[in-house]
């Protein structure tokens, strides 16, 4: 039924301003002209990502959102952390970190979080 569509990642934010600087500016996303008052989408590959004014932002605890970079992931993380994107560190049992990348078995995955405390993962071979 919904195998021929594509998903779209929402993430709450309480102040929408401030993520158009984070998305726009550290992330690098462009902004769609399909805005409406308090939102903003972003087209991130062949999707899509809607960031709206919620009083819930941030209160997830669990990834929000990924991105597969592949072979670029060490590159991304680096300039990334030049615009001041501070990476999260978790222990994961069979994961090995170095630096700001976590290896298991043959993928390494980084996360961060938007100015919300939204987790946003990086995820590379």
């Amino acid at each position: 039924m919904l195998g021929n569509h594509s998903a779209v990642t929402t993430l709450g934010v309480k102040d929408i301003k401030r993520a158009k600087e984070f998305y726009e500016g550290a992330l690098g996303l462009q902004l769609t002209p399909d805005e409406e008052p308090g939102t903003a989408v972003y087209q991130t590959g062949k999707t899509t990502m809607f960031v709206y004014e919620s009083q819930y932002a941030g209160t997830n605890e669990a990834t929000a959102a990924t991105w597969d970079v592949g072979g670029e992931i060490e590159s991304i993380v680096s300039a990334l952390k030049g615009k001041g994107v501070k990476f999260e560190h978790y222990d994961f049992p069979d994961t090995k970190r170095e630096g700001d990348l976590h290896l298991a078995g043959g993928m390494k995955l980084a996360w961060f979080k938007d100015p919300d405390g939204n987790i946003h993962a990086l995820m590379g071979r």
